[in-house]
Order: C-alpha cells, then structure tokens, then sequence
C-alpha cells in the first residue's frame, strides 16, 4: 500500500515510520524545507518538501497513485484543504484526517473529502467513558465521514439484551454486533451467541440507526458522546 502523508511533525514522522515497519511504501510533505533537511533517510519513506495545501505540489509527489492520504498537520484548516483536494483532485480512495481542535470536528465530513476523522481529545474522553460506564452506549470512532460509528456498550443487569441470542435482537438493518468482550476474552459474534449482564458489546452503527440500538441493547439510557 501506498500511503501520503501530510506533516512531519511528532504525529506525521511517528505515523510514517510505524507504516514503513509494517511494509507500507510512505511518502510524508512537509512545508517546512529546514525541517525535512533534518530528517533521516529512510529506505521505504520519501521525505518532500513543499506545501500539501497547492495542488501542484500534490501532483509532483503523486498524489494520483496513492492509496491513502493522512492528513496530519497541527492546523486544523491546512487538514481539510488537504483532504478536499486528495479527494476531488486526485480521487484518492481513502482520506483520514487529524482533527487538532475538538471544536472543528463538525467539519471533518465526506463534504471536505474525509473519510475518517480522529479527534485525540474524543476518542481519549470516550475511551473514560468505555472503561467506567456500564449500560450507556458509548461512541468510540467516527467511520466514513461521521456516517457510521463505533460504539460499545456494557450491559447491565437489566439490558433488555439479557439471555438473548443476537439472532433474536432484531437489531436494525444499518447496524451490527462485530465484538463481544467477555471475563477478558473476545468471543467472535454469531446469531446463536447469546449475550448476557457484564458483557462488552462492541457495534457499528450509523447515525440513524443508533437510538434503536441504544433501545435494543439499554432501553432508555443516555447515549454517552
């Protein structure tokens, strides 16, 4: 896999040596020529310089062939004009996008050319949430530009879910049981497996299907954000 990835900052340069490790052909474009100047050479990482936010500059390095772009900037503004142009300049198949303020997470959507967005603060506040709730559901990662998400609920005693197997949920269309996490071990989901008090029950769900799974899983209680 091709991947571009636009930053070599902390995030960017850590990012690009994990997927080099992993096999991945890196391509990482940084603004900053003093810095790129500093970086190591890396046998499968080709370290540019220039602007990710002008389309030239995505040209040269070759947007056009990548199969991934990250967008990795520590400004929040430079991440979406980066992910608009992969998208609609470039047609590349999958855009995923740091988000820096949790209060611009609004606009990282399939409208900006963002399939997947990753807020640090969120995904640290849900994953408090995921470790201390039992009966809310709570909302884990955002998928395909908010369209779909993972959540993950802690049944309790009272779950309308109890003793019942998830054939028998009659769970909505747009939503699915992927994980179950019981006593600290993962049981792969089939229709027969039968869910019960205390058990970890991860889901993806899209956003209108969400409140009746919520109904299906913990009746009434509040959805955790």
């Amino acid at each position: 896999m091709k991947v571009a990835i636009c930053g070599a900052g902390n995030v960017g340069t850590f990012i690009a040596h994990d997927l080099e490790k992993a096999g991945h052909e890196v391509l990482v474009i940084e603004k900053d020529i003093e810095l790129v100047a500093k970086l190591t050479p890396r046998p499968r990482i080709k370290w540019i310089g220039a602007d990710a936010c002008e389309v030239t500059a995505l040209q040269n390095a070759g947007f056009d062939t990548v199969d991934v772009v990250v967008a990795a900037t520590g400004d929040d503004e430079d991440n979406l004009v980066i992910s608009l142009l992969s998208k609609q300049e470039f047609a590349v198949p999958r855009v995923v996008a740091r988000v820096n303020h949790p209060e611009n997470m609004w606009l990282f959507n399939e409208s900006w050319g963002v399939d997947v967005s990753v807020s640090t603060p969120h995904l640290l506040s849900a994953l408090v949430e995921e470790a201390v709730s039992v009966g809310s559901l709570v909302r884990l990662l955002q998928f395909e530009g908010g369209g779909a998400r993972l959540v993950e609920v802690t049944l309790a005693e009272d779950s309308p879910a109890s003793s019942i197997a998830i054939s028998n949920l009659d769970l909505p269309r747009d939503a699915t049981i992927v994980a179950v996490v019981r006593d600290n071990h993962l049981v792969v989901p089939r229709g027969d497996t039968v869910l019960g008090p205390g058990d970890e029950v991860l889901c993806l769900v899209t956003n209108d299907a969400e409140i009746e799974l919520q109904t299906k899983l913990i009746g009434q209680s509040q959805i955790k954000v």
